[in-house]
């Protein structure tokens, strides 16, 4: 399947993108930032092509899941070794990813797509809607190319070639949008921990029993 094949691709293109991040040289980082661009994008691309070539299925639905959250843990956990932003945020993110997605594979295991599963209005608009899902999308496009920008530019403040206030302002920047993302996250991810609580009738029942 094609649209498959987009999403399993970006597991590799994120590896080099790691490699070039890591690079002494201002040039590779800079070729990251425009990278990260065609990584995140890779994302809406595949849904759209499973849409038009009626490929959307339950594995396509899954492998999004993975491949999206290799790329955010990855990212996250690299930027932050980098020194770009705080280590509360790949904890945060590893802690949310861990609980919701160990949640989801219950729905998984029932043949069911992991966003087709909230029950009330409000979680599926949270966790399904275009709306949230690109804005949620555009954040991380915003911040991980951000970040990489803002780690290319440290390489050439280190030569003299950009001013270290400039470094400092995009490093506050994209530390904001790092948190927005977070908020973004934690707002998708609570309403699958609340919806995969037994509901009321069914803890009625069990207290009956036990008591």
């Amino acid at each position: 399947m094609v649209a498959n094949t987009i999403t399993v691709a970006r597991l590799p293109l994120l590896v080099v993108i790691i490699l070039l991040l890591y690079s002494p040289s201002p040039i590779p980082r800079l070729v990251s930032v425009f990278l990260l661009g065609l990584l995140i994008i890779m994302d809406t691309i595949d849904g759209m092509v499973a849409r038009a070539r009626n490929e959307v299925s339950l594995l396509g639905s899954v492998l999004d899941i993975m491949a999206d959250r290799v790329v955010e843990l990855v990212l996250w956990v690299c930027y932050a070794h980098l020194g770009l932003i705080p280590v509360a945020i790949p904890i945060i993110y590893i802690f949310r990813g861990t609980v919701v997605d160990s949640l989801r594979s219950v729905y998984v295991g029932a043949g069911q797509a992991p966003f087709k599963a909230m029950r009330t209005k409000l979680g599926k608009w949270l966790v399904g809607s275009p709306f949230m899902r690109s804005t949620y999308g555009a954040s991380k496009l915003i911040t991980f190319a951000g970040l990489a920008l803002t780690h290319a530019l440290a390489a050439y403040a280190a030569r003299g070639a950009v001013s270290e206030e400039v470094v400092h302002l995009f490093r506050v920047i994209f530390n904001v949008t790092s948190w927005i993302s977070v908020a973004f996250c934690l707002a998708r991810g609570l309403p699958v921990i609340i919806e995969a609580l037994p509901p009321l009738d069914k803890l009625k029942t069990l207290r009956g029993h036990f008591s």
